[in-house]
């Protein structure tokens, strides 16, 4: 049977979640750099695989919360363009992991009523990951709960590449005029056309760089900076990110006394 809505909360969680949707605004769109698989293996004595293993618990739990939450839209940095940079052995087991993930959770997916997207240049992928990263996009298409939105071999310096030569495309071509590229025109032709950009963006390993993503999309959003490994990351962490997130005032670049 197809459950429709994300699986309830349970118990003392179901409770932080009620305080967390009374306490203020629950963010629409989440982005998440999940950072320090490696460090975290490494400072166990185990295999940095071992900390990509135990990343995709983190995934899960964090996708399920924010699904219960209400969240609408949740981007995860998973791979990004640089990464193909790593040792081959490492990129390969990458590979596998996320053609395993994606095998392992689309039913759990498409059951709790999360519809998977995917941004970047999946093409570059290995076939076989992107048969299982279409299937679940397929599978997905028609949920209306959370967009699940998979950044893979992507960078933001990538985007607006893209961005650029199509537009420069079609100003050629007659269809738009320069006079007519604007902020908004600019938005359509990045990959995240008709996603609102990311309210609150967590990064976590305690580093404070955004390491090339979503770089348009970010200019406004608020940052959260996780001191934990991401294996470490569960739902009270994100719980931490989002009350962060109530505690701040949002002026978009004008003063407190026009927003009231």
């Amino acid at each position: 049977m197809n459950v429709r809505g994300a699986e309830p909360a349970k118990g003392n969680d179901a409770a932080l979640q009620q305080e967390l949707k009374q306490s203020g605004n629950i963010p629409v769109h989440i982005a998440v750099i999940m950072d320090g698989n490696g460090r975290w293996a490494k400072t166990r004595g185990l295999p940095r695989i071992a900390g990509h293993n135990e990343g995709v618990e983190s995934v899960r739990d964090t996708v399920e919360a924010c699904g219960q939450l209400g969240v609408k839209y949740l981007t995860l940095y998973a791979f990004s363009t640089e990464n193909w940079k790593r040792p081959q052995d490492e990129v390969s087991m990458l590979m596998r992991l996320l053609m395993r993930a994606l095998r392992d959770e689309t039913d759990k997916l498409h059951r709790n009523n999360v519809r998977v997207h995917t941004i970047g240049e999946t093409q570059s992928l290995p076939r076989e990951v992107q048969a299982e990263l279409y299937d679940a996009i397929e599978k997905t298409k028609e949920n209306t709960g959370l967009n699940l939105f998979l950044a893979l071999s992507y960078s933001g310096r990538w985007d607006l590449v893209r961005a650029v030569k199509r537009i420069a495309e079609d100003t050629q071509a007659g269809t738009i005029t320069p006079e007519q590229v604007t902020e908004q025109l600019i938005e359509c032709y990045l990959s995240t056309k008709n996603v609102p950009d990311p309210d609150l963006l967590i990064r976590t390993s305690g580093e404070m760089r955004i390491s090339n993503f979503l770089l348009w999309q970010l200019a406004y959003s608020e940052i959260y900076i996780s001191n934990c490994y991401w294996p470490q990351f569960r739902r009270n962490e994100l719980y931490a990110a989002i009350r962060n997130y109530q505690s701040r005032e949002r002026r978009f670049g004008m003063v407190s006394e026009q927003l009231k």
